[in-house]
């Protein structure tokens, strides 16, 4: 319900003019990537600076995403030294060359994050890396 009186009033403030609406920056990125505010998503950052497995660890992580929460979370792949306009960086704190932040969405909002830090140092065990990958998200999307 609350959804469909948001959809009409968007609407109507676009068609008139007459309406200004604000959206947190995760809410507009999702809207440039999905229209659908219903999953929690997973965002991989990552930076430009030489970092020896993080290749190799993104691509552990999409593996363990596709085989446990493809349909169930968003998952999104961010470059956040190209972050000029959503501002990731200061958001999520965020400095490491690989970084996994979980934001939880409740109804269309943000309900709240949680990061998982320093995944490229575990990619010479990857059972014992999924298993914690996989338990991290499962605690905090399903508490």
């Amino acid at each position: 319900m609350r959804k469909t009186i948001l959809l009409i009033t968007l609407i109507s403030g676009i068609c008139f003019g007459s309406i200004a609406i604000s959206q947190t920056y995760e809410q507009n990125y999702s809207s440039a990537i999905s229209s659908s505010y219903s999953k929690s998503t997973i965002y991989v950052f990552f930076n430009n600076e030489p970092c020896s497995e993080c290749a190799n660890a993104i691509d552990l992580i999409e593996q363990f995403y596709n085989q446990n929460f493809i349909n169930k979370y968003n998952l999104f792949l961010i470059n956040y030294q190209n972050d000029n306009e959503y501002t990731f960086i200061q958001r999520y704190n965020l400095s490491q060359p690989l970084e996994v932040v979980l934001s939880r969405f409740d109804d269309g909002f943000p309900f709240g994050y949680q990061k998982i830090e320093n995944l490229q140092y575990m990619t010479s065990d990857p059972i014992s890396m999924e298993k914690y990958f996989v338990e991290r998200i499962n605690t905090f999307f399903n508490p």
